[in-house]
């Protein structure tokens, strides 16, 4: 897409407070650190913007806390003026580099996720040419439900946060590009073919990656790289031949050395929180729980009962 000829203000989301050019109010909520990615939460009186274009591609998705209720307005992208509904979970597409501008004609809440289009690249390599992906420009007047998940999960992420944030993220910006590159792209995705699956002596490698950074934040892209793939296919061999996703393995991984420690040290439990990859003492036990049946206070008890 070529980028507009006359000067217009260029949005990065990649710089602090990028949106406050444009937007009477600063954004209520805003992810930090998410490599390609970033969210914002607005709530805005009546309003229109100047003309501008992003580095970044951009959605923007209806939000409101009266279900059913609409905020209507106008939006010129890409030299096409048009009137939109901006409903519940209807979602806008702003390719990198369109020009854009809109009107709001009531207060509106709404999302905005502004999305590298490196990611698109380096995830989209497997099926097309990762030079030829374009992003193909939508009005807000039509619901997706799958990315209406997707924000909706990024949002409570990023105000509450949580053990594995950092895996949870890169797992849905996986999920994201896939679902972008197969309904949004003028490219047509090509599935490749990984007949043989995830080679014992890869699966191998991660695992014991996994057990030795098993007290850091570990990230999907990072471990992907270890088995040579993408992190969309590694999602997918990496389930198919240990029957649970990576991040379920990790966490089983972390209650297993957390039951070890507590068997055979004398670490306290916050202690073995940390040293295990969990956020506190409390997320530790919340896990533990669910997946042994009882409380790591609880364990500890039985070991002082058996000796």
């Amino acid at each position: 897409m070529k980028p507009p000829e006359h000067s217009i203000k260029r949005l990065d989301y990649n710089q602090e407070n990028a949106s406050d050019g444009i937007v009477p109010q600063p954004a209520v909520l805003k992810s930090q650190g998410w490599n390609g990615v970033h969210l914002e939460l607005h709530h805005q009186p009546t309003f229109a913007t100047a003309e501008h274009d992003h580095t970044m591609h951009v959605l923007a998705c209806g939000v409101f806390s009266c279900p059913g209720r609409q905020a209507p307005g106008t939006r010129s992208l890409d030299g096409k003026r048009q009137s939109e509904r901006r409903g519940v979970g209807d979602i806008a597409v702003i390719p990198a580099s369109a020009a854009h501008q809109c009107s709001w004609d009531a207060p509106a809440q709404f999302m905005v996720l502004a999305i590298e289009p490196t990611l698109l690249q380096q995830i989209g390599h497997d099926w097309v040419n990762p030079d030829h992906i374009d992003l193909l420009p939508r009005f807000m007047d039509e619901r997706d439900d799958f990315l209406w998940g997707i924000f909706s999960t990024l949002r409570a992420e990023a105000e509450r946060g949580g053990m594995g944030g950092y895996l949870l993220i890169d797992s849905l910006k996986t999920a994201l590009v896939i679902h972008l590159l197969r309904h949004y792209c003028s490219t047509r995705p090509r599935l490749s073919n990984y007949s043989e699956g995830l080679s014992p002596s890869a699966l191998t490698l991660v695992k014991d990656y996994i057990r030795a950074h098993l007290h850091q934040d570990l990230k999907l892209d990072e471990i992907a790289a270890i088995a040579q793939l993408s992190p969309y296919h590694f999602l997918r061999l990496f389930k198919q031949r240990v029957g649970i996703t990576p991040y379920q393995y990790i966490l089983r991984c972390r209650i297993d050395q957390a039951k070890y420690l507590l068997q055979r040290s004398e670490l306290t439990i916050a202690e073995i929180a940390v040293k295990t990859g969990f956020c506190d003492q409390s997320h530790l036990t919340r896990y533990f729980k669910r997946i042994t049946g009882m409380t790591p206070k609880q364990l500890l008890q039985l070991r002082s009962a058996s000796l």
